[in-house]
């Protein structure tokens, strides 16, 4: 998710602003559609093992870690349903450069979530046992 989210953030929201008024519709709905299909697996993916993780600790693997996962894993979920999804529902009306530079601004919650999330799973990994 972590390079998900930086290719989101720092290549397909900014371009957003490029998008023809009279092709916003489309673009902003497709975009929708397809992104969907990009973070909906790999975001269960992470959802599954960060759940794993707090039930079945694996041996030699301290607490604070896994919590830290956790906690990047919901202020992901959290961002996107409060700060996210409520500028993409309007975004759907029409385009908005405020309103993109809202999600570029407030994207960066979840991008720096997953990148702390990826750098901690990295550590745990790197330093187990």
């Amino acid at each position: 998710m972590t390079g998900i989210a930086w290719t989101i953030h720092g290549v397909h929201y900014p371009l957003f602003v490029h998008v023809a008024d009279d092709r916003w519709g489309a673009f902003h709905a497709e975009h929708s559609r397809r992104i969907t299909r990009v973070v909906g697996v790999p975001w269960a993916v992470e959802g599954l093992t960060t759940a794993a993780l707090l039930v079945a600790r694996p041996a030699g693997v301290a607490w604070w870690p896994i919590a830290v996962i956790a906690l990047c894993a919901a202020t992901t979920v959290v961002a996107t349903i409060t700060l996210a999804i409520p500028v993409h529902q309007r975004l759907a009306a029409g385009p908005d450069v405020n309103l993109v530079r809202r999600l570029v601004a407030t994207g960066w919650v979840r991008t720096l979530a997953w990148t702390a999330d990826g750098v901690i799973t990295a550590f745990v990994v790197l330093h187990r046992g």
